[in-house]
């Protein structure tokens, strides 16, 4: 059917048509007349606060979207008191809502057409619950109040219900996951910033800055003959992007270092990554070194272990100074007998289980 439409002259929108038409300037829900309801991002109007017993809201603007109506936008020019706190139960806790009311007598029948700020009570429970107003009300929360038994505590206030509302096309701040409406849609979790692509969420990575230091857990595959650095110096850092970790390690030992009493060419060691890698079967993630000393050091892998928690480091090379050396797996018999003053270095990347 033909219906009138914004801004022809000479034609007027029923309140219907307009909050409809509005609905455009509004973030959308997913349905094909609705929008979100919510408060601006950065806004601090209709912010909930107590004074003694005395419930306050302040001055604000908000929009209020109801199934086929379209959107009611609120604007409170002053700061707003919905009444006084309901007292503490005796030995039941409660939570209580403040919300934003619209009320429209051509939608529910109130014989009222205002908004308004409303406080309702929850009822006193072992496990509390925020109470949701009855009857047929166009409404929007704006604020919880948690209220502790009588002698348990001070009421404490919550805004985590507010919602917030964008225009299309925003990014949308909001602790709580939103549907997925189209591909391309932004939302800002507090620290990522999402994107859906049609099926989930991607999420843009930040690029790293400074890398993140890290001391490597040093054990031995079987167990004992467990090492200690003592004094070594130990230089491992790590950066995070996505998924995909780059790390490097230095470390000399030390004069109070303990390579493992008693330990055998069966104490492989072992070293923790930074992050957990994707779990496989061991694969190399990085080029290792080791020196002994001043000498020419040999090089080497790194290879996960089969939980992807750390590395094994191993021997590719069979001579130093044209010595002959162990080869195999890194040990404190191998490639040498390990002192004070060697090094071994590492630097490589891998995939993250997460």
């Amino acid at each position: 059917m033909p219906v009138d439409v914004w801004a022809i002259d000479g034609l007027t929108l029923s309140g219907l048509e307009t909050r409809l038409v509005e609905a455009l300037s509004v973030m959308p829900d997913g349905t094909a007349l609705g929008s979100r309801s919510g408060v601006r991002p950065g806004d601090p109007g209709l912010t909930v606060t107590l004074a003694g017993s005395t419930i306050n809201t302040s001055a604000g603007v908000a929009v209020v979207a109801y199934a086929s109506q379209g959107v009611y936008k609120a604007a409170f020019g002053s700061s707003t008191s919905p009444g006084a706190l309901t007292a503490a139960h005796a030995t039941l806790d409660r939570i209580d809502l403040v919300y934003l009311r619209v009320w429209d007598n051509s939608v529910d029948a109130s014989g009222l057409n205002k908004a308004d700020i409303v406080y309702l009570a929850g009822t006193p429970a072992a496990s509390p619950v925020a109470p949701t107003p009855a009857g047929t009300q166009i409404y929007m929360p704006l604020a919880t109040i948690t209220v502790p038994h009588s002698g348990g505590g001070s009421p404490s206030v919550s805004t985590a219900v507010r919602p917030f509302t964008v225009a299309p096309g925003g990014i949308l701040p909001s602790t709580t996951t939103p549907t997925g409406l189209y591909i391309g849609q932004y939302w800002d979790d507090g620290t990522n910033l999402r994107r859906w692509n049609g099926t989930t969420w991607d999420t843009y990575q930040k690029m790293p800055g400074a890398s993140t230091a890290w001391t490597p857990t040093w054990t031995t595959s079987s167990g004992t003959h467990l090492p200690s650095y003592g004094n070594a110096v130990i230089d491992c850092r790590y950066f995070k992007l996505g998924r995909l970790v780059i790390f490097s390690m230095s470390i000399v030992f030390g004069s109070t270092t303990n390579f493992g009493s008693g330990a055998t060419s069966g104490d492989n060691w072992t070293f923790t990554l930074p992050v957990t890698a994707l779990a496989s079967t061991s694969y190399p993630v990085g080029k290792a070194s080791f020196e002994p000393g001043a000498t020419k050091g040999v090089g080497g892998i790194a290879q996960t272990t089969s939980d992807g928690t750390g590395i094994l480091l191993y021997v590719d090379s069979a001579a130093a100074n044209l010595s002959s050396i162990s080869s195999g797996i890194v040990d404190s018999v191998s490639p040498w007998t390990w002192v004070s003053g060697n090094k071994l270095t590492v630097t490589g990347q891998y995939e993250a289980v997460s």
